[in-house]
């Protein structure tokens, strides 16, 4: 049995979509965020980073969403929400699979912080001008290489789970209005039954 160390909104969310796309079986031990929005220090009991997701699998504790996701495709999937190795969507799939926390969530942090004043200077600084400026970059990537795709290599696979959730935050902060190609698929993701799934059992 998998066990998922579950914080409220946060990046647990899409591992437990993914189990739910595997149709898994998994537990959740759940955290709160406290009143400063953090992860509680409890979590700091199960992983020293006090972050969430992280999962135990037997013996074997991992964090860190990409690491999590890529290592249950491969040793539970049988093949499935991957390209084979020995193809060149592969290597797509891996650009994805890590684009979405190396590339894609820095720069909403960054508009998230400004926004709750965790970093000074607002969203109209210097900082939020390059955070506007990067995000639109990267979103006119996603949404060409995206085209008229259902997913991201086509067919839905886990690098679809892993980019949904900045997609998300991207939404809510107010970016995806001159990009309905990216609103669509989001709306797309947001109708599969395992995501409505693990929406519930958040």
């Amino acid at each position: 049995m998998i066990t998922v160390y579950h914080l409220n909104e946060s990046r647990s969310q899409r591992i437990l979509w993914l189990l739910e796309e595997m149709d898994l079986p998994y537990e959740i031990v759940r955290f709160e965020r406290d009143a400063t929005r953090r992860a509680p220090a409890e979590l700091a009991a199960v992983h020293p980073l006090g972050k969430s997701p992280v999962i135990r699998d037997g013996d074997l504790l991992l964090a860190e969403s990409g690491a999590i996701v890529e290592y249950l495709v491969e040793q539970h999937g049988g093949g499935r929400l991957a390209p084979r190795r020995d193809t060149a969507a592969h290597a797509t799939y891996l650009h994805w699979l890590h684009f979405a926390e190396g590339t894609a969530m820095l720069p909403l942090l960054f508009d998230l912080f400004l926004t709750i004043g965790l970093i000074p200077g607002g969203k109209d600084g210097p900082l939020g001008g390059f955070v506007k400026q990067e995000l639109s970059r990267q979103l006119d990537y996603i949404g060409a290489e995206l085209g008229d795709k259902e997913h991201l290599l086509g067919a839905f696979t886990a690098a679809d789970v892993m980019m949904g959730f900045p997609l998300e935050l991207a939404g809510r902060q107010g970016y995806l209005e001159a990009h309905p190609r990216l609103r669509t698929y989001i709306e797309r993701l947001r109708a599969r039954p395992a995501f409505a799934r693990a929406q519930a059992a958040a």
